[in-house]
């Protein structure tokens, strides 16, 4: 099983950047796919989340309106467009996945990947 985020970089406030999370070893269209964060002493936060066939999504009030979460089952990915980048989103950035087959306890993580909005 392997989550593979990349995209993240160094980006001015105001910017762009689209995380990608490749996924493989599991049976993706049966998992929700979600995104979260941890900025340094801080706790790890749920930034996005969405279904299994990608018509469900949910957003931290932080970054509604700001950040898109969307996923291609058949390229087993999930994206994370993220516009009007701020300082207060830096943080290491990572995919999780959760299984959705009643009674799985299943969950993964990646490996996470550092996202920087700094001037």
């Amino acid at each position: 099983v392997q989550l593979v985020e990349s995209g993240g970089g160094l980006v001015q406030p105001g910017g762009s950047l689209r995380l990608s999370c490749a996924a493989s070893g599991f049976t993706f269209s049966n998992y929700g796919m979600s995104w979260y964060r941890q900025a340094p002493g801080k706790e790890r936060e749920l930034v996005a989340q969405i279904g299994t066939a990608g018509g469900s999504t949910n957003y931290a009030d932080s970054v509604k309106g700001r950040f898109t979460i969307s996923r291609d089952n058949a390229k087993k990915a999930v994206f994370l467009q993220m516009n009007s980048l701020k300082p207060e989103d830096t943080a290491v950035y990572y995919c999780h996945a959760r299984s959705q087959v009643l009674g799985s306890p299943l969950r993964y993580w990646g490996q996470g990947t550092q996202v920087t909005v700094s001037s």
